[in-house]
């Protein structure tokens, strides 16, 4: 009788502790063991695994990049609005403010120097045709004297009339006759220069 089937009492000290061999092991799981893989093998799987990996996580970061450069491209765009509507309204206030600021200015001027009418009258005058009959110039009854002691002879000369009208401001005048009208009111005035600014302001009395 073999080894194998000796009582484990009976086996020697040695014969107890020996390992069975691998070859009879294999035989009785009837298959070999299998062979173990190589350095190089082992070396080519690790740069197999390398580069698969390299070409998944760069795939995967220019993914990130193209969505990231996208998002960038729209805060972009969406900064460069809102800077433009913020030009867009620094240059409308700076408008309205130059509009007042001269509207203010003349305001003042005309009170420090009425005679500034004088020039106005002398332009619209000089727009309509001589001996106009019942030719009128409407104007405040302040300027309406500064006008007669000014300019009433040479009015006189060409048919024009006085007419005051207290609901005149100040500064502003209406020339008025059978025909025709020209409108020189400080409020129309001001509303051609407003315009030719691409500005909508109305004329403001103080």
């Amino acid at each position: 009788m073999s080894d194998l089937a000796t009582p484990k009492e009976r086996l020697t000290a040695y014969q107890r502790w020996e390992l069975p061999a691998f070859d009879a092991a294999g035989a009785r799981n009837g298959s070999a063991a299998a062979p173990m893989p190589t350095a190089a093998e082992l070396e080519q799987a690790r740069r197999q695994a390398h580069e698969a990996g390299y070409r998944e996580g760069y795939a995967e970061g220019g993914q990130r990049a193209a969505k990231e450069a996208q998002r960038m491209s729209q805060m972009l765009d969406a900064l460069n609005l809102e800077l433009q509507r913020i030009d867009q309204q620094v240059v409308q206030g700076l408008l309205d403010l130059s509009l007042e600021i001269s509207r203010q200015v003349l305001q003042q001027a005309l009170k420090v120097k009425p005679e500034l009418l004088l020039d106005v009258v002398r332009r619209a005058v000089s727009e309509l045709p001589l001996f106009n009959q019942h030719a009128h110039l409407v104007l405040h009854p302040d300027d309406a004297e500064l006008v007669r002691a000014r300019m009433g002879e040479q009015l006189g000369h060409t048919g024009w009339k006085i007419i005051e009208d207290d609901q005149m401001e100040r500064g502003g005048c209406r020339l008025e006759t059978a025909h025709s009208q020209i409108d020189a009111t400080l409020a129309t005035r001001w509303q051609r220069v407003a315009a030719s600014v691409g500005q909508d302001s109305t004329w403001l009395a103080p």
